[in-house]
């Protein structure tokens, strides 16, 4: 129980920050990390978001995957209301109702993915198949992305960002068990950075919950796909995952129907 309460506050925090920095970056064509960084708000959202990564941490030293992994997902659900409230709006049930779906679809899929057994261990040809996958699949995202509507492009611009943020997670679980070589570290900031700025990108598009919800449904798909493809990690098997995927799709393309475009705010802090 007091995994996932903490798990649940990591979440909130998660979320806030997550908020925060959409509502800085909307609206700019352009949404450069040094002129964000420029802006408070947006880095209180950073602190929000490590804050709520460290306390993901401390949770799953203090309980199981299965129970610490499915708080994670209620981000979505705490981003959409807080959003919505920076706005100057109120969520609709429809949009909060997509958001049910993709998140119970995401339970879904961690509850599903088997637990890897004994440390990992990466390569340095498998890192560069890691950084050159990931790469290429980014800028394919990015690429479409230019040549859909604009929930689309959030929705692109995210899946890209956590096609990124997952490549980087499985470097860090390589570097955390300590089966690397000393460049492998200075390979990490470069696709988290990236996937820092392709995820701004998606925030100014202005669809926060499509590029939200994309971001949180690719991250760990990704990293997945990369543990069963580089690291012989066993993936799920059988109808479940079929459907629990498919309720993720269902309810992203639902929220991308239903969730608003926020115009561009005009604030001294966004100056």
């Amino acid at each position: 129980m007091l995994a996932a309460a903490i798990a649940l506050v990591g979440s909130l925090f998660f979320a806030l920050g997550a908020a925060l920095q959409q509502f800085e970056a909307v609206g700019s064509a352009k949404p450069g990390l040094l002129a964000l960084l420029r802006r408070p708000r947006w880095l209180l959202g950073g602190a929000s978001i490590l804050a709520g990564g460290g306390l993901h941490i401390v949770a799953l030293g203090l309980g199981p995957l299965t129970i610490v992994q499915p708080m994670g997902v209620a981000s979505l659900l705490f981003a959409l209301p807080i959003a919505a409230a920076l706005h100057g709006r109120r969520p609709a049930r429809k949009e909060l109702a997509a958001a049910g779906v993709v998140a119970a679809g995401l339970i879904g899929l961690v509850l599903l993915v088997p637990e890897s057994e004994g440390p990992t261990h990466l390569s340095p040809n498998g890192v560069l198949t890691l950084l050159g996958v990931a790469g290429l699949a980014a800028v394919l995202l990015w690429a479409g992305s230019r040549a859909v509507s604009p929930a689309g492009r959030a929705a692109l611009l995210a899946t890209s960002s956590g096609v990124l943020y997952g490549a980087t997670a499985t470097l860090m679980r390589v570097l955390v068990d300590g089966a690397w070589n000393w460049w492998y570290l200075l390979a990490l900031p470069v696709p988290a950075l990236l996937a820092l700025m392709m995820l701004q990108r998606a925030y100014a598009v202005g669809h926060f919950g499509v590029s939200f919800a994309s971001l949180q449904i690719a991250d760990p798909l990704t990293a997945v796909a990369f543990g069963a493809l580089l690291l012989g990690e066993p993936l799920p098997t059988g109808i479940a995952p079929v459907l629990a995927a498919a309720l993720t799709a269902a309810g992203t393309i639902a929220l991308a129907r239903t969730s608003p475009l926020e115009a561009h705010h005009n604030s001294p802090t966004s100056a």
